[in-house]
């Protein structure tokens, strides 16, 4: 099966994309729709964030948990004038649903799509939930790509109207040892993801290792990198991640900072804009994903004092060309 090459993939009009074609950093947020039947204070969250940040992940079904649709939350930023990612899992959908999301998704003028796995729903607060997983993230995003360059769906029918998709991948960043090669992310690449996200990496010498030899290999050239960061709010929030969250990596100083500090809060947040400042400095990094998912009220707080999104990238990667 050959898969069209990125290079046939339409321009897609929007500030993601657009920025990160014009080698600029990109700072983007997450938001978790709420378990709710109006958008309101959703909204208020992200009007926050909407001078401060490049574009606003919306989760689908975080933690395994039931909330409002993502497709439906992220519509509802869009309105608003911010440009959301959504984010699509292959836990609750086979591929005829994931279909019907993608051209929703593109009828609603919703261009960001970030394919994720999506969380057991063991983990969950319905663990009896039955997963899908009709497809594997390297088959969604081969699907979505087809669906992009050739207009049709897999069955052959003709897709109509404008489809115009961003496909971005996640990532976990490693302290790469000699000979290391991210395999999985080149996957993802071959794939037709457009960028990638990470899951927390509050450790500036592994993003300098791990960006170096990203491009050593030729893919920060090819796929901008958004390093995942957060503002953790205590020392017991940090040892939960280390523990609780696959990939994460939060370095034994950080966990100390945040365990000597009068006001942890305070502390953590100086951290992430820290953090947020040295990721804008590295060669190899297009951008940074703030997360806070139990502290929402201090991502504008963070972003605004880093003062990173929109500036040049540091050097060693040039501007993504346009397809």
């Amino acid at each position: 099966m050959n898969i069209a090459t990125k290079a046939e993939t339409p321009a897609a009009a929007g500030r993601l994309q657009k920025q990160l074609r014009e080698g600029k950093f990109v700072v983007t947020a997450e938001l978790t729709p709420p378990v709710a039947g109006d958008s309101g204070e959703f909204v208020e969250r992200g009007l926050e964030l909407r001078d401060l940040v490049t574009a606003v992940n919306v989760t689908d079904g975080a933690g395994a948990k039931a909330h409002m649709s993502s497709l439906v939350a992220a519509h509802f930023l869009l309105e608003a004038g911010i440009e959301p990612i959504l984010q699509m899992t292959c836990r609750d959908r086979n591929r005829i649903a994931l279909q019907g999301e993608l051209l929703g998704a593109a009828a609603l003028g919703i261009r960001n799509i970030l394919v994720l796995k999506g969380d057991d729903p063991r983990v969950g607060d319905q663990p009896d939930a039955k997963p899908v997983f009709d497809l594997d993230t390297v088959s969604l995003l081969t699907m979505a790509h087809r669906m992009r360059t050739e207009r049709r769906l897999p069955s052959g029918t003709e897709i109509k109207g404008a489809f115009d998709l961003v496909l971005g991948a996640a990532e976990m960043p490693v302290d790469p040892p000699e000979g290391w090669r991210p395999e999985g992310l080149l996957a993802k690449l071959r794939a037709g993801a457009d960028f990638a996200q990470t899951q927390f990496c509050m450790d500036a010498g592994v993003v300098r290792r791990y960006a170096a030899r990203l491009l050593d290999l030729g893919i920060a050239q090819r796929l901008p990198i958004l390093i995942g960061v957060a503002p953790i709010p205590s020392a017991r929030s940090a040892r939960w991640m280390k523990e609780k969250l696959f990939g994460t990596l939060i370095p034994d100083e950080i966990v100390a900072r945040l365990e000597g500090a009068a006001d942890a809060k305070s502390e953590g947040k100086a951290i992430c804009i820290e953090l947020l400042r040295q990721l804008a400095e590295i060669p190899g990094i297009a951008g940074a994903h703030v997360m806070a998912p139990q502290n929402h009220s201090a991502l504008a707080e963070v972003i605004a004092a880093a003062g990173v999104n929109g500036k040049r990238r540091a050097a060693g990667v040039p501007a993504q060309a346009a397809p």
